[in-house]
């Protein structure tokens, strides 16, 4: 049995065993979107967005779908993955289940809980009904296979006029208490007018047990709204995700989506948004730093429909001995969208020369009063830098890394948590294999 042949074995009892109403209208989101998949099953290289992007070596698998038991670990164990210098909200799930004993969550002035409350408790549905599942994609097969097994992940909903005096940490662990397993979190984040946040989530795996994550958040900012986005990436080389965002602002909001990829075996990260507004800023970030076979891919979206809005898009990409890295950024700017100032850039380095990268940046632009642009670079280090600096009495493996961590230095100055851009900084040099020498 194949991995979507057994998917589609184990709906109704996956359905079964929530104790899901079948005249509810959830249960009808989770038929149609499964209905989709199973017609569409996972995307190939066939699909234009998935041109060089397989899937098929993840699906070879004997996954288990659902943990048989729930596996407690002591915080000593997974210490290190955690912004511990500062205090912070955090949502711990273990194996795909919620950890009570990790986790610090608030009903006060604001929800920071987990999504399988929200999906139950009355008080919660009005909130349901209007977000979830709005904005994910209804036609990327993989979204809809999330959407028809969610049911845990991280609920967000921060009242307007409210700063959140502390950053939220997202952590998905997996144990190895399968051999194999599939997880399917969902997080629906929700911003009201004037207020501000600052998320951080990371999936982890804590041994060298195969794990796909397949991935999906919903994120809404209201007017005035900002929020801070950080996405850590750095997994066992065993562990493979599929990262679905998608983000609505609305007039006058500013969103950040900062993404940092050193680990795992494949990783694609899918990260769109949607302007529903005028005077709307979007920021995506992203850094990755590869080597042996690994692959990330990163795929974008900006649709601007409203006058007068900005969107910033840089990643920079570092890759070592057969790593493939693949960018394919698109802009669109819609006739009604005019005075909109759209900047995008990919630039990469190739440190071997079995490393490689498949740029496809696009701008498609219906209105004439635009400042649009995007490039790509591919190339290799500076061989005239390297001379100089290793004529100042620099060793070359240290003055290599001094080249790449300035390479990547503006995507780290995007950063605006102190302990998260120390914390970056240093997984940088260790992806680097070096010490930088200098006060991190």
């Amino acid at each position: 049995m194949n991995l979507k042949e057994k998917l589609i074995t184990s709906f109704l009892a996956f359905e079964s065993n929530l104790g899901t109403n079948t005249e509810t209208d959830f249960h009808d989101i989770r038929s149609k979107a499964f209905q989709h998949f199973e017609q569409n099953g996972f995307p190939t290289r066939k699909d234009e967005e998935w041109k060089y992007t397989s899937l098929k070596s993840l699906l070879n698998h004997d996954y288990s779908l659902f943990p048989k038991t729930e596996t407690a670990i002591e915080f000593k164990d997974v210490k290190k993955y955690f912004l511990n210098e500062i205090e912070s909200y955090r949502i711990v799930f273990i194996d795909g289940v919620y950890s009570s004993f990790l986790s610090d969550t608030t009903h006060g002035n604001y929800d920071i809980c987990l999504l399988s409350a929200a999906l139950k408790k009355p008080k919660y549905k009005m909130v349901i009904d209007h977000y979830f599942n709005t904005i994910a994609s209804k036609k990327e097969s993989i979204t809809s296979l999330n959407t028809a097994f969610s049911n845990e992940g991280a609920y967000i909903q921060i009242p307007k006029n409210t700063i959140v005096p502390k950053p939220i940490q997202i952590m998905y662990f997996s144990t190895g208490s399968e051999a194999k397993i599939m997880l399917q979190p969902r997080n629906l984040i929700i911003v009201g007018e004037n207020s501000h946040v600052q998320i951080v989530e990371r999936h982890q795996s804590i041994n060298n047990n195969v794990v796909l994550s397949n991935s999906v958040s919903e994120i809404f900012a209201k007017k005035r709204a900002i929020i801070d986005y950080y996405k850590i990436q750095n997994d066992q080389i065993t562990s493979s995700l599929i990262d679905n965002t998608y983000v609505q602002q609305q007039q006058q909001s500013i969103v950040s989506v900062n993404t940092f990829s050193f680990g795992g075996n494949l990783t694609r990260n899918n990260l769109e948004f949607y302007q529903e507004g005028e005077h709307i800023t979007s920021n995506l970030n992203g850094i990755t730093i590869i080597g042996d076979k690994q692959l990330v891919d990163n795929h974008t979206l900006v649709n601007h429909k409203f006058p007068n809005c900005e969107s910033h898009e840089l990643y920079k990409g570092i890759y070592a001995d057969s790593s493939t890295g693949v960018f394919n950024g698109k802009v669109i700017v819609e006739k009604e969208a005019q005075k909109t100032n759209a900047f995008q850039q990919n630039n990469n380095i190739l440190i071997d020369d079995n490393a490689s990268v498949n740029a496809k940046p696009q701008l498609e632009i219906f209105a004439d009063d635009v400042k649009c642009s995007h490039g790509c670079t591919i190339g290799q280090l500076d061989d005239n830098a390297l001379f100089y600096m290793q004529s100042r009495g620099i060793p070359k493996k240290e003055a290599n890394a001094l080249l790449l961590y300035a390479f990547a230095n503006d995507t780290l100055e995007k950063i605006k948590i102190p302990e998260l851009k120390t914390r970056i900084t240093k997984l940088i040099a260790a992806k680097l294999g070096v010490d930088l020498g200098f006060e991190i």
